[in-house]
């Protein structure tokens, strides 16, 4: 971040002014209802991000005015439609995605990170939690294909993408039911598999947990499970596995 703010200094992109004005406020902008961390990007590669669910809107709406001040990204995550609306008449450039109950402002492109992150829902139910990974992958500069109801309850369906999904270099595969689908991905492929219970199911589901229960008994080797419905989580991982991989020459 400070390196980019340097060279558009030296580009004349942006005034030494204004440059001062955003390395003055890291490590981080109290700004009363938050304090908005602006170092977290030094530290491990990640914007800080605003968990939406339980928060007021004008706390939201004061967080997000606190990133784009200082000319950072702002990605909002479980997000209702009132809150989106209220972000939208309140800021340009709103990217907003009902589906996922994301929205994002891009005030400067993310650093591109190599490889293709493929996202993997079992049912229609899941698309909500693979999109919110979807979002946040391509938040911070990941290329993400969708393979979208591919459970296994019809493999066919699975296997129509497989060999575009072995070329991934990370899988991330929700599912809700009784989770089976990471087992079978972890089987199938070579690349890193994250698995992402959700909350989708009939009643002894218990909400997701049946799902998070099989996935950390998956018999394929390495699978990672996250939280359930945490997408978010998910495509974090998926970058910091992406970007050790650059880090080793990988793919």
């Amino acid at each position: 971040m400070i390196r980019q703010m340097l060279d558009e200094v030296a580009s004349g992109e942006l005034a030494p002014g204004e440059a001062l004005k955003r390395i003055s406020a890291l490590p981080f902008a109290d700004i009363g209802v938050a304090k908005h961390d602006g170092h977290r990007p030094l530290r491990n590669g990640f914007a800080e991000v605003i968990l939406c669910e339980g928060k007021r809107p004008e706390h939201v709406r004061a967080i997000v005015a606190a990133a784009v001040d200082r000319g950072m990204n702002a990605f909002g995550t479980r997000a209702d439609e009132s809150l989106i609306r209220t972000i939208e008449s309140a800021f340009k450039g709103v990217k907003a995605d009902h589906v996922s109950r994301t929205f994002s402002i891009m005030q400067r492109r993310p650093e591109p990170i190599p490889g293709r992150l493929a996202v993997l829902a079992a049912g229609t139910a899941d698309i909500p939690v693979a999109e919110e990974a979807l979002r946040t992958a391509e938040f911070f500069g990941v290329e993400p294909t969708r393979h979208y109801d591919v459970g296994v309850a019809g493999l066919h369906r699975l296997f129509a993408c497989l060999e575009e999904i072995r070329g991934a270099a990370a899988l991330i595969v929700a599912a809700g039911m009784d989770g089976a689908l990471p087992s079978v991905v972890g089987g199938l492929v070579s690349s890193p598999v994250i698995a992402v219970p959700t909350s989708v199911g009939y009643g002894a589901s218990f909400n997701g947990v049946a799902a998070l229960l099989n996935m950390l008994c998956s018999c394929s080797e390495g699978v990672s499970v996250v939280n359930i419905d945490n997408g978010f989580g998910a495509a974090c991982a998926a970058i910091r596995v992406m970007r050790a991989m650059r880090a080793a020459g990988g793919r």
